[in-house]
């Protein structure tokens, strides 16, 4: 037969030497050794069933959680999209209240700023009767004071906090603004200056030490009440005051006025006296501590301001 021709068997292929033929099935069909029945074209055989199910589960999968996927990040697009709307109309419908700064230093309770400066403050009488306070301020003993407490002459006399007793000079005055310093003979054994500070706001706590009517290293506290105030008194006009409401009396003169810190902010000076008995009336007046140091001044005695 011709392997060529039209009635050539389809898919046959020549026995190899080792191919034994198949017995005949009586119909003409011949069947080769893999099975292939003549006349029947063969297809390649491909992966067993089992192998393909596996390849086709596999790619489910693959497809089933790319689809998982594709749907969480629509949703978590969507939320966010939602949640950025709600938060953009709240802001604009609430405006974001200004931050309060922080405050610069942690306030001290009264007793802890009273024990911290009351070695600083000193007890000043002169051979005159005059009564006041004073405050060291350098580490060499250097006092600061109320003009008005010395100016009206006599042997000055300070009392330290831990008792010393000394003679003092008066080095540098400044009537205008009604401050001094002073220069003790005698320092006591441990020197404490007090630590010096700026200005103050009003409503901000303040605290008064001295030692009023003679009573030492008294203390009293309050608020500052109102800023550049004149007094007027027996000794001249004094402009630019802090104006604060802790109690102070005769002999407070020439006291520190502290700040929440402990830092010496004023000098006081003087009181309202309405009733002229020079008793407390609920508002007291001290120089700012950088108008008392502001003053200048060169040599002892009256004439210049306190130079520290």
């Amino acid at each position: 037969m011709d392997p060529t021709g039209a009635g050539r068997l389809r898919g046959f292929r020549a026995p190899a030497a080792d191919e034994v033929p198949g017995p005949s099935t009586g119909s003409g069909n011949v069947v080769d050794r893999a099975g292939d029945v003549a006349g029947v074209d063969v297809v390649e055989a491909g992966p067993p069933v089992q192998e393909r199910s596996r390849r086709k589960g596999s790619w489910r999968w693959l497809v089933v959680a790319g689809a998982a996927l594709v749907v969480a990040v629509v949703v978590i697009a969507t939320l966010a999209f939602r949640l950025g709307s709600v938060t953009a109309a709240s802001d604009a419908s609430s405006p974001s209240p200004t931050p309060t700064p922080a405050p610069t230093a942690t306030p001290l309770a009264v007793p802890d700023l009273y024990t911290r400066v009351v070695p600083s403050v000193v007890l000043i009488t002169t051979s005159k009767g005059s009564l006041g306070s004073g405050t060291v301020v350098t580490d060499t003993g250097t006092i600061l004071t109320a003009n008005h407490v010395v100016s009206g002459g006599g042997d000055l006399t300070v009392v330290f906090a831990d008792g010393t007793k000394a003679p003092a000079t008066v080095a540098t005055s400044n009537p205008a603004q009604d401050t001094a310093t002073l220069v003790p003979q005698k320092l006591p054994e441990v020197v404490v200056p007090a630590a010096l500070g700026g200005g103050v706001v009003v409503g901000a706590d303040v605290v008064a030490l001295g030692n009023p009517l003679g009573l030492q290293d008294s203390t009293t506290s309050g608020i500052v009440s109102g800023l550049g105030r004149t007094s007027r008194t027996d000794t001249g006009t004094v402009r630019g005051l802090i104006q604060f409401d802790a109690a102070v009396n005769p002999g407070s003169s020439g006291g520190p006025l502290l700040d929440a810190q402990g830092l010496v902010v004023g000098v006081v000076v003087s009181i309202a006296d309405p009733g002229k008995d020079d008793a407390f009336a609920g508002i007291g007046f001290a120089v700012p501590i950088g108008a008392a140091l502001g003053g200048g001044g060169d040599g002892p005695g009256p004439g210049g301001g306190p130079q520290i």
